[in-house]
């Protein structure tokens, strides 16, 4: 049978999702949780590649396996057993040939831009100490409508087919102290995000015009576009999936 988990993690102390050599990942410590509680050697599979750094509020992973468990009760196991970073919320039974990265419909990612300093938050949080022009950042936001092709702001040397991606939302709003940038499409290009709100920083500094904005992304060079704003501001908030994808039970 194949199984869904939802969880989420504090990305700080590992190397991104995906499994790496010398390098502690989400991908591993997960694996070796449910292989010990299971007694099988289990490989799971995520929805994505979270970059070292970036934090999930919401992921979505698949295992298969043949032995027979309550969700439940291994849901409470895992989280007795995992570290204090990583916690599952649900596992639930899927179709077959479900799959957690090829069956996700959007993925929705925050990033949260603090305007004070806090001793609280620097570490979930990027600070700008400058003054931005937010309606020139929302103005470059429903630039990003207008393209489907955003190799500017993937990380160079990437093993991707196409650089494709249908943005469905991109929108700076204030949060008491913070400014969060959310963003939706149906996929994103590795360092996108990061690489996306750099460039949009640099026009609420002024330091790009909304015509540089758009030369950037038709471009197709990374080295046009903007610094990559920190990992520890970033979060992966919401994956949709097909309503059929579940077994009821």
């Amino acid at each position: 049978m194949r199984y869904f988990l939802e969880l989420s993690y504090n990305g700080t102390g590992y190397h991104g999702w995906q499994n790496q050599p010398n390098a502690l990942s989400i991908q591993e410590v997960l694996e070796k949780a449910v292989s010990t509680l299971l007694n099988e050697e289990i490989s799971i599979t995520g929805a994505g590649r979270t970059d070292a750094g970036v934090h999930a509020k919401q992921m979505f992973a698949h295992f298969d396996t043949n032995i027979a468990f309550y969700p439940e009760d291994l849901k409470y196991k895992l989280n007795s057993f995992l570290p204090q970073d990583i916690a599952i919320h649900y596992i639930f039974k899927v179709k077959p040939e479900a799959h957690a990265r090829f069956d996700a419909v959007s993925r929705t990612y925050l990033y949260r831009v603090t305007l004070k300093k806090n001793v609280f938050n620097y570490n979930e949080a990027y600070y700008v100490k400058q003054a931005l022009n937010v309606d020139k950042m929302n103005e470059a936001s429903k630039i990003l409508f207008e393209y489907k092709d955003f190799q500017c702001f993937s990380k160079s040397n990437t093993d991707v087919k196409t650089y494709y991606c249908d943005i469905m939302k991109a929108e700076w709003f204030f949060k008491q102290d913070e400014l969060h940038f959310v963003i939706q499409a149906n996929r994103f290009l590795r360092n996108m995000v990061r690489a996306i709100v750099g460039t949009m920083i640099n026009i609420g500094l002024g330091k790009l015009n909304l015509e540089d904005f758009h030369a950037t992304i038709q471009s197709k060079s990374r080295s046009e576009a903007g610094f990559s704003v920190p990992a520890h501001g970033l979060y992966l908030t919401n994956i949709e999936y097909p309503k059929d994808i579940k077994i009821d039970e």
